[in-house]
């Protein structure tokens, strides 16, 4: 199958596949008119690349990954080298949770401070100030 139908099939987009292929985690042959062709199997290879991208693990965690990228991968136990990788990707994003949940506190509490000073914002008619704009005269 040519990359447009592999991308329909798996909702990868061309320039992603194209990327799979750069580092390794895909192959395809060439079209005597120089297109890349891939197999049938390369449809379950990308929705596995995908299904882990989307646990949160990168490309490279990925590639740890090249040897059962071919099969039914949620239902298979991952290897002691996975489930570190996976420790691994939990403790990043258990940490950017934290850093956004933080943020988004902070956030809040500015909004709770400040909305009872200028309940409908400063650029609202109703505020008591008038709607803020360029200078009249």
């Amino acid at each position: 199958m040519r990359i447009g139908e592999l991308a329909r099939r798996t909702g990868a987009s061309a320039r992603a596949l194209r990327h799979y292929e750069a580092v390794g985690l895909i192959t395809s042959a060439r079209a005597d008119n120089g297109y890349r062709v891939y197999e049938e199997g390369a449809a379950v290879r990308v929705a596995n690349i995908r299904y882990l991208l989307d646990a949160g693990l990168t490309l490279d965690d990925v590639s740890a990954f090249r040897s059962c990228l071919d099969g039914d991968m949620p239902s298979v136990p991952p290897s002691a080298r996975g489930l570190e990788i996976a420790r691994e990707r939990l403790a990043v994003l258990d940490a950017r949770i934290a850093a956004q949940t933080e943020a988004r506190d902070r956030l809040a509490h500015i909004l709770a401070t400040h909305t009872h000073a200028h309940p409908h914002g400063p650029n609202d008619p109703r505020s008591p100030r008038g709607p803020r704009g360029p200078h009249r005269s």
